[in-house]
């Protein structure tokens, strides 16, 4: 090894080190059994974990009548063009299996009479195809299983409470990660490994509003970039567009499958909204959706969820849905008798590391899975319940990938660059300040005024020598999904430009960059989304 900082401690290798403690994280150590696996988890095991907290199901073809075709069509539809139809393909086609092994493991989906997976419906599926476990605690079902299985693994080691924040590089290989106590400060632990999977979830908690855990605020994504991973299509970030309007950290979400049963949305007169904006009404795309509740929030009218023509009584409405119960009581909202106050929040980034169809990033030694990796599979915009399945998938391939893969013995690791993040109040007044201009300036909808003062604003902050010292990658994953999103100039999914309204066919593409690129756009202003043919090759 290379000399380090003095205060740097270096951790026992591990053969394969797996940076986050989500359902990717999980079911890729489970995959690899009985490879030794080491797990580093930013709490305790399970918890920070937006896996934890998805309400609306897993998307696969599983119903009589449905297909993977269907699905995978669907999926390319929502896309909004952008879409690498290979992976959706391969995606709808290999979920069923990956269910298989969720059953297996212990997961108890819903079922019918006769024994068979019960699915609903969602925005922008043509067949029921979601997958549900107590109407809406899917996530917390399946981390619940697969926890189990692993604290019962011998092969995996979990190591909680502590925060990578730098990639460890031997040469240009990456050889692990420097983490340091999640609590913040202390010292750096160098965690050796021949080969490091990032699983470290999206970049929820830069936006005020989110309904992810607000830890997850692109660590993962920054890291790489800083690195120098290829990145693709950061500026695509999807608002889920019904979250309760509350003064909430993170905002209680309300799953898509009421709308799929038959919620309506409707302003705070009962009048429903939707229909006279898409065909589909309450169940468009989540980008139209989203866009509309919004208008309807800058109009002045107050948008509401209004599940009473489910026709269900309170403790139906609680044996059906009873995260949504759960939620309305602390707010004291009967939803059996009141429409719910709602409003867009952050849910996921379609964007993220750069991979190919087995995980693998424009780095050797660094594989990528999960919401931290940008497969192509989502496009501009998500199909609803596809991002669970992706993260199953996406697992299984990156185990596969790395079974009996011989993975290099690190030499010369080069000493963290990055001091060790440290805490305090000043940090989380900038914190603050960060969420609440991310959120004005590259929310629902953007203009090139509103995302260059975000970029002008972003760096001030990182001039503020303790801040950069406290969230380096906070700021640096903002800043590049806001250089991103001036970038492309039209407006397409998740990404809508109020000064660029419509697509542009020229821009029917996926958007590649690396951080040197991202820095030059920024000092040009320039307006071309990068696709050059290096970066199209590495992730091909």
């Amino acid at each position: 090894m290379s000399s380090h900082d003095h205060t740097t401690e270096t951790a026992d290798r591990s053969d394969v080190l797996i940076v986050g403690a989500g359902l990717a994280g999980l079911f890729i150590a489970l995959k690899l059994s009985p490879r030794p696996v080491t797990v580093l988890a930013s709490q305790s095991i399970g918890n920070g974990a937006s896996s934890s907290w998805a309400q609306g199901g897993m998307a696969v073809a599983v119903q009589p009548g449905d297909t993977a075709d269907a699905h995978a069509a669907d999926t390319i539809a929502a896309g909004a063009g952008i879409v690498d139809a290979k992976i959706a393909h391969m995606l709808a086609e290999e979920g069923p299996a990956r269910v298989q092994d969720l059953l297996e493991l212990g997961v108890p989906f819903d079922t019918d009479e006769s024994g068979a997976l019960k699915a609903g419906l969602e925005a922008a599926h043509s067949a029921k195809r979601i997958i549900h476990v107590k109407g809406d605690q899917v996530g917390h079902a399946i981390m619940e299983a697969l926890i189990a299985q692993v604290r019962a693994t011998p092969s995996i080691r979990v190591v909680e409470n502590m925060t990578a924040y730098e990639l460890a590089l031997a040469g240009k290989r990456v050889s692990g990660v420097y983490a340091c106590s999640s609590a913040g400060g202390g010292a750096s632990t160098l965690f050796p490994a021949g080969a490091t999977i990032l699983a470290t979830g999206g970049v929820g908690g830069l936006y005020k509003v989110t309904t992810n855990p607000p830890s997850n605020r692109g660590q993962g994504f920054a890291m790489a970039a800083r690195a120098g991973a290829i990145l693709a299509d950061p500026e695509f970030v999807q608002f889920h567009p019904t979250a309760i309007a509350a003064d909430i950290d993170p905002a209680p979400l309300l799953t898509e499958a009421l709308r799929g049963d038959g919620a309506h949305l409707v302003n705070a007169d009962g009048h429903r909204f939707m229909p006279a904006i898409h065909p589909q009404a309450e169940l468009a795309p989540r980008d139209v959706v989203a866009r509309a509740i919004a208008g309807e929030i800058r109009a002045g009218r107050v948008p509401h969820l209004d599940v009473r023509p489910l026709g269900l009584d309170k403790a139906g409405v609680g044996a059906a849905f009873p995260t949504l119960m759960h939620n309305c009581e602390k707010l004291g909202i009967d939803p059996a008798v009141d429409p719910i106050p709602v409003a867009p929040a952050v849910h996921y980034h379609m964007g993220g590391i750069a991979v190919d169809g087995v995980g693998r990033t424009s780095l050797d030694g660094l594989w990528a899975c999960g919401e931290v990796a940008s497969t192509g599979a989502h496009g501009a915009n998500r199909l609803a319940s596809n991002s669970l399945l992706e993260a199953v998938v996406f697992g299984a391939r990156i185990a596969d990938d790395l079974r009996d893969r011989i993975l290099p013995e690190p030499h010369s690791i080069c000493a963290a660059r990055l001091p060790v993040p440290t805490g305090g109040s000043h940090a989380e007044e900038g914190l603050a300040q960060l969420r609440e201009l991310v959120a004005l300036e590259a929310g629902v909808v953007r203009d090139e005024a509103g995302l260059v003062r975000l970029l002008d604003a972003l760096t001030a902050l990182q001039h503020d020598g303790q801040l950069a010292h406290a969230l380096p990658n906070s700021l640096l994953a903002a800043r590049i999904i806001a250089a991103a999103a001036l970038a492309r100039a039209e407006s397409r999914g998740g990404h809508f430009r109020e000064d660029f309204p419509v697509a542009d066919d020229a821009l029917a593409h996926r958007s590649f960059f690396t951080l040197s690129e991202i820095e030059a756009m920024i000092a040009t202003r320039t307006h071309v989304v990068s696709l050059s043919a290096v970066a199209k090759e590495a992730v091909s």
